[in-house]
């Protein structure tokens, strides 16, 4: 059955719409915002036998076309997805994963392709709505319906799904997720934004959304099939009473081992004790032994939090873990920085590179994006104890990585002061809890260590929350089983002027804005300690940069002299390069950037560069070389690819008979230029040359003029040196943007 629903959201409509494509899916929609549209689809099969957890699966993606573009490489079609798309995946699996049943054992898979794009209605929100809307209308069990928007700041006013030029002047990009009652998740980032403003826009996006959500209720109403009927797991009478009758003391002193691996290797002994006893009296029930247990462990540590008022650890609510750092503990990294909260611990290594070494992105971007500021975080199984295969990067890795990413673009400096492409890794040596936090405090050392001007140091906390009832406790950098027993997880990242970045998710309804705005004051007093103990270890960026980063040298050169550098088929700039050992790259605007470790190398490649690019300046004197004699004059080679005619009659101060009694071919001459006409052409006087530099008579002296210190810019008082011959080299030249 075709239905179609629109609404207008920020001045242009917005419209979902089923029944027309994808009709054998479960629940399929088409979402259109602009030129920009997404289909949707959720189909949920095959039973998964003996899981512990919910088998879904949401994937992203976005097509080429979408944008009229082929993909680069040599296999033309999409392949694995990119960063960009694992990370909005996340963002549409954490809002609508808490709203299925828990005991829903049936695979589910939800899957959004972008099919046009516009960037000015941009698709990640517009998936996220799609999803939740083909979950509404389908048979699969679903409590939603849960709704998205973007929300920016512009000029101080409020922007509801901004585009991407409007991106570029906001100070805030938020991704706000919520159902009818309560926001669920928020993704985003800020420019140093205060506590109290980041509400407001997370609850200005909360608005924003409800016409989202009547769409979707809408939908449902008029398509919307049955929900389908499961068995759930079933729980044989008296387990529950039997497990607690077995385990509940055990389980609270286990609880209450401050060590993790101590701790989870006495909870892992109790459940395999409890199991191994349950198999006599309730066979066949492992599963349900298995999540009484865990319900069982939840249920003390929040008792133990709510009822006595301590932590696992001991801690008080607002405690911060005792925090260690240090830097400098890798001599040939660029640099290096270990940051240790509790029983986590990270190393964060960052390396300066060129624009060589950008990130070039394949993105529905109708211009190619670049990266120069990249962070790839790492968490090997040995950080938490375990043996698992090292594979390509998990999508939890990526949106970690993502997070301290985004946390620390805003205080970087712009590429114009500090032209490098910074790479940062951080590896999780360490987990207990909040690793993406350690992460961007490990960072935030790592670039100041290696010289990074960054505009101030940046530091993260993750927060917590147990609700029961009127019953509220927020928890300041929480362990890694308070994260997983507790019903809100909200990482926060800032300076100490404003947030940075913030990730929240939440597992329960009803959370307010006192209680977010009590969360994000804990995390602000946290993260102002934890800054102070790292400006207690490195008050600020060194100095200097490593002696193995590159230093890299900024040239300004005319485009039209773009093509004298490169020379022909670029042999004239690769020689340089093979002459001196460095690294150069030319933009389009003419922009050059010469880098390499030695000073003495860049010295030496700019003023070969410049050698080549110099242009003639009328009243300039120049030491040229002789590159052809004829009857009434010579060709001067003032620098590589500019001649100038030397007349007989500006010889000397008399009148030479030929011009080989002064000057032979291969001769080193003074010279000023008289003259540049309009076609380029070049008149030099080596008689005026003489006499502005009071040599006197014929070439007398020659040699001590034109063995003079070259000076930068045009001087009546001293001779510029030309290269005497030309020099074809080239190295790789691409345009950067």
């Amino acid at each position: 059955m075709y239905k179609r629903v629109e609404r207008e959201i920020a001045g242009c409509p917005l419209v979902m719409e089923t029944g027309r494509l994808a009709k054998q899916a479960h629940g399929a929609v088409w979402i259109q915002y602009g030129d920009t549209e997404v289909l949707v689809t959720a189909v949920s099969d095959r039973r998964r036998e003996g899981v512990d957890f919910l088998p879904l699966t949401v994937d992203y993606q976005e097509m080429a076309y979408a944008a009229g573009k082929i993909p680069g490489g040599f296999i033309k079609r999409e392949g694995r997805p990119g960063d960009h798309e694992i990370l909005v995946s996340r963002l549409i699996d954490r809002p609508i994963r808490p709203l299925f049943p828990k005991d829903y054992s049936m695979e589910i898979q939800v899957i959004a392709t972008v099919m046009s794009a516009d960037m000015d209605h941009l698709p990640d929100v517009l998936a996220i709505n799609g999803a939740s809307a083909a979950l509404m209308i389908s048979d699969i069990p679903f409590d939603g319906p849960v709704a998205a928007v973007r929300v920016g700041r512009v000029d101080g006013q409020w922007v509801v799904n901004p585009g991407e030029r409007q991106l570029e002047q906001s100070d805030i990009d938020l991704i706000v997720a919520g159902t009818q009652d309560a926001v669920v998740m928020v993704e985003g980032g800020a420019m140093e934004v205060p506590e109290e403003e980041m509400l407001d826009a997370i609850f200005f996006g909360h608005q924003a959304m409800q016409p989202l959500l009547e769409m979707q209720e809408e939908l449902k109403a008029a398509v919307g099939r049955a929900k389908r009927e499961y068995s759930p797991a079933e729980v044989p009478e008296g387990l529950e009473e039997w497990v607690r009758q077995r385990a509940a003391e055990e389980m609270n002193q286990a609880l209450r081992i401050p060590g993790k691996q101590d701790r989870r290797s006495r909870i892992a002994q109790i459940h395999q004790e409890v199991m191994d006893a349950a198999s006599e009296v309730f066979p066949d029930s492992e599963s349900a032994v298995r999540a009484v247990l865990e319900d069982l462990e939840k249920r003390i540590a929040r008792d133990m939090i709510l009822k006595e008022g301590r932590r696992i650890d001991g801690r008080g609510f607002r405690d911060v873990r005792p925090v260690s750092c240090e830097v400098r503990l890798l001599p040939r990294a660029h640099g290096s920085g270990l940051f240790t909260r509790g029983e986590t611990q990270v190393m964060a290594v960052a390396t300066l590179g060129t624009s060589a070494d950008e990130q070039i992105l394949d993105t529905l971007s109708e211009e190619e994006s670049r990266k120069s500021f990249i962070l790839h975080y790492r968490f090997p199984p040995f950080c938490v104890g375990e043996t698992k295969p090292l594979r390509a990067p998990s999508r939890r890795e990526v949106g970690h990585g993502a997070l301290a990413e985004r946390a620390l673009k805003p205080v970087l400096p712009s590429s114009n002061t500090f032209p490098y492409t910074i790479r940062v890794v951080t590896e999780v040596l360490e987990s207990n809890g909040s690793s993406s936090m350690a992460s961007t405090c490990g960072a935030t050392l790592a670039l100041m260590d290696a010289g990074v001007p960054i505009k101030t140091p940046v530091a993260g906390v993750a927060m917590g929350l147990i609700k029961e009832g009127d019953q509220v406790v927020v928890l300041t950098d929480i362990l890694g089983d308070e994260d997983h027993l507790g019903d809100m997880d909200f990482k926060v990242t800032g300076s100490q002027s404003g947030v940075t970045a913030l990730q929240m998710d939440i597992k329960i309804k009803g959370v307010t804005r006192e209680i977010m705005a009590r969360a994000l004051e804990q995390a602000r007093e946290a993260r102002l300690w934890i800054l102070e103990r790292m400006l207690e270890t490195l008050p600020g960026p060194r100095k200097e940069l490593s002696p193995y980063a590159p230093r890299i040298e900024t040239l300004q050169i005319k485009p039209e002299k773009i093509r004298d550098l490169i020379g022909p088929g670029g042999r004239r700039i690769r020689r340089i390069i093979d002459e001196t050992g460095v690294k150069i790259e030319v933009e389009d605007d003419g922009t050059v950037l010469v880098a390499s470790p030695n000073v003495e190398r860049i010295q030496k490649a700019t003023e070969l560069i410049r050698q080549i690019t110099e242009e003639a300046e009328v009243g300039a004197i120049y030491v040229g070389k002789v590159k052809r004699v004829m009857d009434f004059g010579a060709i001067v080679e003032l620098f590589p690819g500019t001649d100038g005619l030397l007349h007989i009659s500006q010889l000397d101060y008399g009148h030479p008979r030929r011009v080989t009694d002064v000057i032979n071919e291969g001769d080193e001459v003074l010279v000023k230029v008289l003259e540049i006409d309009d076609y380029g052409k070049i008149r030099l006087s080596r008689r005026a040359a003489l006499e502005e530099q009071g040599a006197g008579g014929k070439a007398k002296d020659l040699q001590e003029n034109i063995s003079q210190p070259r000076r930068e810019g045009p001087s009546r008082s001293s001779p510029k040196r030309g290269s005497g011959k030309r020099n074809d080299r080239r190295g790789t030249s691409r345009p950067r943007r």
